[in-house]
């Protein structure tokens, strides 16, 4: 069995986005030389996110409204977490509902995704570096 990990590194200017990163995820594969097995993707930040979903605008639009209305940014004060000097408390709701990682199935040394499917970094607190982690394991 083979086992791969690589860190794929963010620095997001602003607060928040989202950033396809199946392009840098199928590479991984490759240089993994991993043909059937398991790819396991996971934020290593507690405000940050991986998912799968749609890459369209409209949808990633839709997200933003939702998640700001599920957890505020504003007023920073409503958070008992801010009242320790941070300002990011719904970062770490958003990350919550939108998950910490995805594993997808390699086959034939491809990621196995259905119809639309891409994988996503979410980012609700940026402005600093925070990563990514890619582990695959499989023959």
């Amino acid at each position: 069995m083979k086992s791969y990990r690589k860190e794929l590194w963010f620095n997001v200017p602003g607060r928040r986005a989202f950033i396809n990163i199946t392009p840098q995820v199928d590479e991984c594969l490759r240089e993994s030389g991993v043909v059937e097995g398991l790819a396991l993707v996971n934020a290593m930040h507690i405000t940050a996110s991986v998912f799968i979903n749609d890459d369209e605008s409209g949808l990633h639009h839709d997200y933003e409204t939702w998640l700001e209305q599920v957890a505020p940014h504003e007023p920073v004060s409503r958070y008992h977490h801010n009242r320790t000097g941070e300002d990011n408390a719904d970062a770490h709701i958003k990350r919550q509902i939108m998950g910490r990682e995805v594993v997808v199935a390699i086959t034939r040394g491809q990621l196995d995704f259905g119809p639309w499917e891409q994988i996503f970094y979410g980012e609700f607190d940026g402005g600093r570096k925070k990563r990514v982690l890619v582990k695959i394991i499989g023959e």
